[in-house]
């Protein structure tokens, strides 16, 4: 093993080694070695014998925007929210369309929405399942893997990254793979550990040590909105006491760990008693066994889970199995300051393990009991199929990811069940849209792994039910300004009986109900239920930046923006947020409706409702 502290010498030493054809597995997410990889491609950049072809996933981008507000909002407040990152040199090349033709980089998950319209990354995209992704990169015999590792007393932890790497060293010490380890340590990693997780140096070709280690992405809390805890709050229902949890990507993992807390605190009972949507009341009341998690990501809501004593069932003296983490420096944190007893008892493992049933199979099925796999989705159509990953137009917008994985899953174990969650509309160029739809352009999940659909509406219980019963379901928790149309159309198609007629108990599905019902509980679901990077100014600006997005779009939205700032009641701290966003003087159209989104805000907060 070598070690240094310059990072071209590194560089040099791979080429050599090389021959300069260079084939780089690079881990997803947080476990990129930026220092290293921007050398790389800097390197590939000067000399165009240099070939490099990058193989990964979620390339991490601190966001930019051309829009004046968000702009006026995000800029002052970037290194606080998501970590003085450096930008990823390879994907500035691609954004600039600068990229030369000897280097290639081809990623299976994409940041959410921020490739859109990139051709070069639509282009170079490839689809694989979570799991298949370890067997794609092998076949193209990589002969170089690059990692961000944390390291105590000689010995390497894989830290936020066993997903795919673990695998690959065991592919290696089989002689089924051949390549350089090149690793770069960050004291801000977490030492975790887990059966191949850890690494001695003779594992390890080449260490770059940086002395001046970059700060680690930080993926800030978004708010959540009385539509996301009532998701939270009905899937809560759906966990079994005992039983095994897997929670997706989002904010679904807050809101989900929210309302189980929630739970097992004795504070949910008389918010479901208070629900105007018929839900069965399934499981509810406090944890005596508490419940066991296997997740391919380890999100917050699992470690809040977790230090709330909810997750304490261990498997094997081990209550997560996790495979990767993208989070807040607040969680990075709190996992290096775990006590080595608790923190062993979160071990990071690679998604061979957590997605699938395959390799000591026996016990994965005996230790995974009543497993529920929660993940979100943007579109279900009323026959069941769900779209997670692109839109119509084939641009993708994420990947698969391990969506279909944990969906397989559930119908793999006895007891389990996978869960679907999504808002039941959106706002799509300041119209409302229902995203319960009769067909979808794109198919993530198809209808025969129907299963269970959550909306802010209540729980649609599909599997094994046949079509007409599905549309139904699915109808019943459809916002209820789209169900008669969208009943109109199953059954022109023959799939719903002509009599149909959606109970009543359905007909008061509307954000009115939503708001009546969770309004008066609102000291228990704040927006951030488990702390912000956000500032006090910039939490009440939040809301009112998503007014004035909704309703800037259309001559009426503008009207009532301007009407709220001329006539509406103040905002308590309307002088200081216009002064955070540097329009305490201005008097332009943009900052007048900035004004009268705070102006609204205030009137549906005092009304309970959300903007």
């Amino acid at each position: 093993m070598q070690r240094s502290q310059d990072v071209d010498a590194i560089i040099r030493e791979i080429v050599i080694r090389t021959q300069g054809d260079i084939r780089l597995a690079l881990p997803l997410g947080l476990g990129k070695p930026v220092s290293l990889v921007n050398a790389l491609v800097e390197a590939a950049c000067t000399d165009p014998a240099i070939r490099l072809t990058i193989f990964t996933a979620l390339t991490l981008e601190r966001p930019s925007t051309s829009s004046e507000v968000k702009r006026r909002f995000l800029e002052p407040a970037l290194d606080r929210l998501f970590g003085a990152y450096p930008e990823i040199l390879y994907a500035k090349l691609i954004r600039d369309g600068k990229l030369p033709s000897n280097i290639m980089v081809h990623e299976f998950f994409l940041m959410a929405g921020r490739w859109l319209g990139v051709d070069a990354a639509q282009q170079s995209y490839i689809s694989a399942n979570y799991t298949h992704a370890r067997d794609m990169l092998l076949a193209r015999r990589p002969n170089v893997l690059m990692q961000l590792v944390s390291e105590e007393n000689g010995r390497f932890s894989l830290s936020c990254n066993t997903d795919i790497s673990t695998d690959l060293f065991r592919a290696r010490d089989a002689g089924q793979a051949d390549f350089i380890a090149v690793f770069e340590t960050n004291p801000e990693l977490p030492f975790l550990e887990g059966p191949g997780a850890i690494l001695g140096q003779e594992s390890v070709d080449l260490v770059h040590d940086p002395q001046d280690p970059f700060e680690l992405f930080s993926a800030p809390r978004r708010p959540l909105a009385l539509s996301d805890h009532a998701i939270g709050l009905h899937v809560s229902r759906l966990i079994r006491d005992g039983g095994t949890l897997q929670i997706g990507i989002g904010t679904l993992g807050d809101t989900v760990a929210h309302s189980l807390i929630l739970r097992e605190q004795g504070k949910a009972a008389q918010i479901h008693a208070d629900c105007p949507f018929p839900v069965e009341p399934n499981e509810e009341g406090a944890f005596q066994t508490g419940i066991y998690c296997v997740t391919e990501m380890l999100v917050g809501g699992v470690l809040e889970l977790f230090e709330a004593g909810v997750i304490r069932r261990e498997v094997e003296g081990v209550a997560v199995h996790a495979g990767f983490f993208v989070e807040t420096r607040a969680v990075y944190s709190r996992l290096r300051g775990l006590p080595d007893e608790r923190r062993r008892k979160i071990a990071m493992v690679p998604v061979s393990f957590t997605n699938t049933l395959y390799g000591d199979e026996p016990a994965k099925r005996a230790a995974r009991t009543d497993a529920r796999f929660v993940n979100g989705a943007m579109k279900v159509s009323a026959l069941g199929d769900v779209m997670s990953d692109s839109v119509e137009d084939g641009q993708v917008v994420s990947g698969v990811g391990g969506q279909f994985n944990f969906v397989d899953q559930a119908f793999a174990l006895e007891g389990a069940r996978a869960i679907i969650t999504l808002p039941a509309t959106r706002i799509n160029g300041g119209t409302v849209e229902s995203n319960i739809v009769w067909d979808v352009p794109s198919v993530t999940v198809p209808r025969h792994l129907r299963d269970i659909v959550v909306t802010e509406y209540g729980i649609a219980d599909l599997r094994g039910l046949p079509d007409a019963k599905v549309i139904a379901a699915l109808l019943d928790i459809t916002d209820s300004r789209f169900q008669d149309d969208l009943s109109e159309r199953a059954k022109s198609a023959g799939k719903l009986p002509s009599d149909h007629e959606i109970a009543p108990a359905h007909r008061h599905n509307l954000p009115e109900t939503l708001s009546a019902w969770l309004g008066a509980h609102r000291d228990l679901l704040p927006d951030f239920p488990f702390g912000s990077d956000f500032d006090t100014i910039e939490r009440m600006l939040l809301p009112a930046l998503t007014e004035l997005e909704v309703h800037s779009h259309t001559l009426s939205g503008k009207v009532r923006l301007m009407a709220a700032s001329l006539r509406g009641p103040a905002h308590p701290h309307e002088g200081e947020a216009m002064a955070r966003m540097g329009y305490e003087n201005a008097r332009g159209l943009t900052a007048r409706g900035l004004r009268g989104a705070l102006r609204r805000v205030v009137l549906q907060r005092s009304s309970g409702s959300d903007p």
